[in-house]
């Protein structure tokens, strides 16, 4: 049995009906909220303070939609008709649609960098969000079993290296590679003992379904790329950071999108203009993989040239993966690596 709530929590129960019962296709009248306030917080109120309370609710800065309606009553001391306004159909406006709650949700079902227990939880919260018929479309929605290895470090990982870069200071980190023993071994230096990695780190990506470091490993001059879900142990340091122009491929500043377009697969190293030619049935890969930073020279019946900036080792690995559908026609240093490439792979199944 519920005990007797005190009348100064009447504002803050008023609020909490409106999260969990409203939305613009769900509203309440100002007796439908006297109900619920009665059978699930044992109040007992006038209709008048329901609109007195929401209407404060309204001036604290709360947004909160109702229709408004006259009618005639009498008066209570001369019996003459009098105009009377009538506010119904509350519903509290959302911060979020429940389609963006749910692209929000899918974008954390789609990873595969997140723990499984910390993508429930935080699954959790965004449908926390939206109300009772939001939760109750979604509660079908799971992750996959959590079958692939998981770093549990990840949400500290990232918030260092936020820190890190909104400071511009260095950090310092073990980085990690799997076994088949499902988890996490540190790359090891000359001496057989974990390697320290001294970074500058410059920018947070998403590729592939994984977060990506963008930085400069201190010990070279080039633009460098780590798995976040594989770093452990990390450190932020006293000591400022690079200056990017000094970082070959950062002297003219960094643009996040150039990056993400020539490293399709995050690989570190060169990257230079490639020329290649595809099936026309494969545009929309091509468009997906490389944006609109592509540029298309030629098209036949069957096929299309393009030439693309792109880092020489994704485009290596991009052409083994579509080697069925296309074919890189410069630089021919590729072209021939690519070759050597197949040949092998050949061998495999000899």
């Amino acid at each position: 049995m519920y005990t007797m709530q005190p009348k100064k929590i009447l504002i803050i129960n008023i609020l909490d009906i409106l999260r969990k019962y409203t939305d613009e296709d769900h509203r309440l009248s100002q007796k439908e909220i006297v109900d619920i306030l009665k059978t699930e917080y044992n109040m007992t109120v006038e209709r008048k303070s329901i609109k007195r309370n929401i209407l404060n609710l309204i001036e604290f800065g709360y947004e909160i939609e109702y229709s408004e309606s006259s009618r005639m009553i009498p008066n209570s001391k001369t019996g003459e008709l009098e105009e009377s306004y009538i506010l119904s159909d509350f519903y509290l406006v959302r911060d979020f649609s429940d389609s963006e709650l749910r692209l929000l949700i899918d974008g954390l079902l789609f990873s595969k960098h997140i723990p499984y227990s910390q993508c429930k939880e935080l699954v959790d919260k965004l449908s926390g969000l939206s109300n009772k018929y939001f939760k109750s479309r979604v509660k079908h929605i799971q992750t996959m079993p959590d079958m692939a290895p998981q770093n549990k470090q990840i949400f500290y990982t990232i918030d260092i290296l936020d820190e890190a870069i909104s400071k511009g200071r260095q950090v310092a980190f073990t980085y990690n590679n799997y076994d088949t023993d499902f988890k996490l071994h540190p790359r090891l230096d000359s001496d057989g003992k974990p390697r320290e990695y001294i970074i500058n780190p410059y920018q947070i990506a998403a590729a592939n379904g994984r977060y990506y470091l963008i930085c400069n490993y201190d010990k070279y001059d080039n633009v460098a790329n780590y798995r976040i879900d594989r770093i452990t142990n990390i450190k932020l340091l006293d000591t400022p950071i690079k200056p990017a122009k000094k970082v070959k491929g950062l002297e003219n500043g960094f643009s996040l999108p150039k990056h993400m377009a020539e490293h399709i697969y995050m690989f570190t190293g060169e990257s230079a203009s490639v020329t290649f030619s595809f099936k026309k049935y494969l545009i929309n890969d091509v468009i997906d993989w490389f944006g609109n930073e592509i540029t298309f020279l030629d098209e036949t019946e069957e096929e299309i040239t393009a030439k693309v900036h792109v880092n020489l080792m994704a485009m290596r690995r991009w052409a083994l993966q579509y080697a069925l559908h296309a074919k890189v026609l410069s630089p021919l240093s590729l072209a021939e690596e690519i070759k050597k490439d197949l040949e092998e792979a050949i061998k495999n199944y000899n």
